[in-house]
């Protein structure tokens, strides 16, 4: 079922981790282009500046909040934030990750270690405290957080993503067992392989034209943003939405959604 307008997140505010690239900026762009205004958060501002960048050129507007998610107590601040500014917040968009270094359990440094539990399983605890009373009080508080399927399916040398991959995914189920009966709807979203940093980290041998853009997708995340979506506890993946035929727009995101 397509949205009932073409701008169905028109006044609305997104706060969106990741944003300087990847999955983050794309999802970033599409709320903008179906209405919202998107807070953009990631440690660098020159890439923040070009998701702003074609965020105006396609008429949009953002609000840059360049942060390090390993720092728990700015990360605590955002929500204070956005009530003083805005006044509100109607969606949160988790898309920030960390790899690491691919490495045997027994040989994971205590840095990298910390790294990788900042963004992919702290930040996420931090986001929830800080997001979780302005989500509950809007009108159709939606929040989606990109998952893995190594946080079901452990795999040799990648023992701390995954690990933190699959606390997200157990904290953020809980989350949305937890607001079941509020008009908060919470869901994970399993892009898989995309051609992204990340995936050049891991896989440096693959050809990344042989992989979906972060523009590909992005529609199928900002669909679970948008008010008629009635999901939650979700664990939506990619596959549907990437198979050929079924199109690239939000709208279509509702066709293949279940």
């Amino acid at each position: 079922m397509p949205p009932a307008s073409p701008n169905p997140l028109i006044g609305q505010i997104a706060l969106v981790t990741g944003a300087s690239r990847g999955i983050g900026a794309a999802v970033a762009i599409e709320l903008a282009r179906l209405g919202a205004r998107p807070v953009l958060v990631a440690r660098t501002q020159g890439g923040l500046e070009e998701t702003d960048d074609a965020i105006r050129a396609a008429g949009g507007e953002a609000t840059l909040l360049p942060l390090d998610l390993t720092e728990g107590e700015q990360v605590e601040a955002i929500g204070p934030s956005l009530l003083q500014r805005f006044g509100r917040l109607d969606i949160l968009v988790h898309a920030a990750a960390a790899l690491g270094r691919l490495t045997p359990v027994g040989d994971i440094q205590p840095r990298d270690w910390a790294d990788v539990v900042g963004v992919n399983l702290a930040a996420g605890w931090h986001l929830i405290r800080t997001c979780d009373r302005l989500l509950r009080a809007a009108e159709a508080g939606r929040a989606v957080v990109l998952t893995d399927g190594l946080a079901r399916e452990p795999r040799a040398y990648w023992g701390a993503y995954g690990a933190t991959k699959a606390g997200l995914e157990h904290l953020v189920l809980a989350w949305a067992a937890e607001t079941r009966t509020t008009r908060l709807r919470v869901n994970l979203f399993e892009p898989g392989p995309v051609a992204t940093r990340l995936r050049a980290q891991a896989m440096p041998g693959e050809d990344p034209r042989s992989l979906p853009l972060p523009a590909h997708i992005a529609p199928a995340i900002a669909a679970l943003c948008c008010p008629i979506e009635a999901r939650h506890g979700a664990i939506v993946g990619a596959d549907a939405w990437l198979r050929p035929g079924i199109g690239s727009t939000t709208a279509d995101a509702f066709r293949t959604g279940g």
